[in-house]
C-alpha cells in the first residue's frame, strides 16, 4: 500500500497538474471530490491533503464547501488559492472580494522562516489566478509571504501542519513551485518516494487481474501511444484473454491500418482487424457540427465493438486508452470542470452499453504513459508517435466528411509528416498534422485561374497536452512542404501555418 496524498478537487483546470507534480516526486496521489468526508479520508489512509483551486468565490452562496472535521484529522494540509481561502474562513480569517482579478505572473517575497519556503529565493516569480484574496489571516496563522502588491500570498499555522498559498505552485510559470510542493510533501508530511512508473505497472497489473478475473477484455486499439501501451499492459496482465481489436473507421491516415498491423505482428501480439469504414462514413454524411461528429463516431465505435464482441464468450470489458486531458476537456473528473469538447472515448459513450469500460490510464498524462511504455518494453517508434485524436481525420476535415476530402487530407498530411521525418524535426515536436478547411480561395496555376481548397499545417510543443505552444519551424521546411502540397495534391492551391498557442486555442481545430 502506497503512502497517499488526497487532492480535493474544487474545480480548478489545474487540479490534475497538482497530481502530476506530486507524481513527479514519486508520491502516490488520488483526486477525490471536494465533498469527501473526514471519515472517508481516514478510510483511505491519507497521509496528507491538498485542497485545489477552483472557479468559484468562497463568498458565494453555492460555492463548494468542505467537511470541517477534516481539520481535526491533524494530517498536513496544503490549500491552494480557493483551498487557502476555505482554510482561512474555517479558522476565522477574512476573505476579501477582489476589485480586479489577478491573473498571470507576479512576484512574492517571503519574510517568515518557515519550512514551506526553504530553499526558495527571497523574491520569487509565481503564477496568480484569483479574484478574492485573504484580507486577514486567521488567529494562530502567520503570514509567510506577500505579493509585491502587499497581498497575502502564503500563510502557515503556528503549531499545526496547515499551510496555504494564494498562487499556483503546480504550474510551470511558478518558478520554484516544485521546491514548494517538495517542501510540503517531504519536510512537512514526511513522504518517501515509493511511487514510480514501475510501481504503476505492478499496481495496474494487480488491479486488472482482480477486476477482470477469468473473463476477457476487448481492447479498442487505434495504434496510437495510449491504446498501444495499454495493449502491452493488458497482454502482460492477462495474456491472450486480452483481445486487441483494430477498427478501420475510414478516418485513418494514409496506409495507417497496415502500419499498425505490422507493428504488433513484430511484437507477437495478435490483433484482430475489422473494417467498419463504410458504416462510419455513411453515418457522418452531411454532418458538419464538431460535437455531432464526435458523438456519432462514439456511437458507431461502441456499436462496432459490441458486434465484434458477440463472437467471444466470457467477454465483459471494453478497454480504452483514455487519458486525463480527454477527461478534463470532456467535463472533468469530479463534476466541477467546464466542458471544452467531448471525446469519443469519454463523452461519446452511450448511456446503455453491455460492456464495462476499463481505463487504467484515465488519470495519466501522455508522457506518463510513455514512461509506462518504456517499462513494458514497447518499441520506440510506438512510444514516440505523435498523438492522434480518437475521431481521427473527422476533426481535421472541417465541414462535411466525404471520401474525396479525406483523400485530399491524407495526401497533405503524409507530405507534411514525411518532411518532418526527413528533416529530423518529427521527434522534437509533440504533435503535427494538417487540417482541411471548409473554404476555397482563388489561385493561379499554369496561367490558369483556380478556385480550390485551403489546408492549414499545425505543429506544437507540449509536455502534457493541457497547454501547448506553436513550433517555430524553419521557413525553408515550410516553403518546401507548401510547394510539394500545391504541386502534388490536386484540389489544393493554398497552404497556411497555424501560429496559435493553447490557450487560447486547442491543439486540434475541432
Amino acid at each position: 500500500m502506497h503512502e497517499t496524498v488526497l487532492i480535493l478537487d474544487f474545480g480548478s483546470q489545474y487540479t490534475q497538474l497538482i497530481a502530476r507534480r506530486v507524481r513527479e516526486e514519486q508520491v502516490y496521489c488520488k483526486i477525490v471530490p471536494s465533498s469527501i468526508t473526514a471519515d472517508e479520508i481516514r478510510q483511505e489512509g491519507a497521509r496528507a491533503l491538498i485542497l485545489s483551486g477552483g472557479p468559484n468565490s468562497t463568498l458565494g452562496k453555492n460555492a463548494p464547501r468542505i467537511d470541517a472535521a477534516i481539520f481535526d484529522l491533524d494530517i498536513p494540509i496544503l490549500g491552494i488559492c480557493y483551498g487557502l481561502q476555505l482554510m482561512a474562513l474555517h479558522f476565522g480569517g477574512k476573505v476579501v472580494p477582489g476589485t480586479s482579478r489577478e491573473y498571470g505572473p507576479a512576484n512574492v517575497v517571503h519574510h517568515a522562516d518557515h519550512v514551506l519556503m526553504e530553499h526558495v529565493a527571497q523574491e520569487s516569480s509565481v503564477w496568480m489566478s484569483h479574484g478574492d484574496h485573504v484580507g486577514e489571516p486567521p488567529p494562530g496563522f502567520q503570514v509567510v509571504a506577500r505579493s509585491r502588491d502587499d497581498l497575502i500570498a502564503a500563510v502557515a499555522h503556528d503549531s499545526r501542519p496547515f499551510v496555504g498559498v494564494q498562487f499556483h505552485p503546480e504550474v510551470n510559470h511558478t518558478v520554484e513551485g516544485k521546491t514548494i510542493l517538495a517542501n510540503f510533501l517531504f519536510r512537512m508530511a514526511g513522504f518517501s518516494r515509493d511511487w514510480t512508473p514501475s510501481s504503476f505497472v505492478d499496481d495496474s497489473i494487480r488491479a486488472i487481474r482482480e477486476q477482470v478475473g477469468d473473463r476477457k477484455v476487448i481492447l479498442g486499439l487505434s495504434g496510437g501511444v495510449d491504446s498501444s501501451v495499454l495493449a502491452f499492459l493488458l497482454h502482460q496482465a492477462i495474456g491472450e484473454r486480452c483481445i486487441p481489436v483494430f477498427i478501420n473507421n475510414g478516418l485513418l491516415r494514409a496506409n495507417e491500418a497496415n502500419e499498425v498491423m505490422d507493428q504488433f505482428s513484430a511484437s507477437h501480439i495478435k490483433v484482430y482487424r475489422h473494417d467498419y469504414s463504410e458504416r462510419f462514413l455513411n453515418a457522418l454524411e452531411g454532418i458538419t457540427d464538431p460535437e455531432t461528429k464526435r458523438k456519432t463516431i462514439g456511437r458507431i465505435f461502441i456499436e462496432a465493438f459490441e458486434e465484434v464482441a458477440q463472437a467471444y464468450t466470457d467477454l465483459d470489458f471494453l478497454a480504452q486508452g483514455t487519458l486525463y486531458p480527454d477527461v478534463i476537456e470532456s467535463g472533468g473528473v469530479t463534476g466541477h470542470a467546464a466542458t471544452i469538447k467531448s471525446h469519443h472515448n469519454v463523452g461519446g459513450l452511450p448511456e446503455r452499453m453491455s460492456l464495462k469500460v476499463l481505463e487504467p490510464f484515465r488519470l495519466l498524462f501522455k508522457d506518463e504513459v510513455r514512461a509506462v511504455g518504456r517499462i513494458l518494453d514497447v518499441p520506440a517508434p510506438i512510444i514516440g508517435r505523435h498523438p492522434f485524436p480518437g475521431p481521427g481525420l473527422a476533426v481535421r476535415c472541417l465541414g462535411p466528411i466525404t471520401r474525396e476530402r479525406l483523400d485530399i487530407l491524407r495526401a497533405v498530411d503524409r507530405i507534411f509528416i514525411n518532411a518532418l521525418h526527413a528533416s529530423d524535426w518529427y521527434d522534437r515536436i509533440w504533435q503535427a498534422f494538417a487540417v482541411l478547411l471548409p473554404l476555397q480561395t482563388v489561385g493561379v496555376m499554369g496561367d490558369q485561374r483556380t478556385y480550390e481548397n485551403v489546408v492549414a499545417l499545425r505543429a506544437v510543443h507540449s509536455t502534457d497536452g493541457m497547454t501547448a505552444d506553436w513550433v517555430r519551424l524553419p521557413q525553408d521546411i515550410l516553403a518546401d512542404v507548401s510547394r510539394q502540397i500545391v504541386n502534388g495534391v490536386p484540389g489544393v492551391n493554398r497552404v497556411v501555418y497555424d501560429v496559435t498557442s493553447k490557450p487560447p486555442g486547442t491543439i486540434e481545430w475541432e
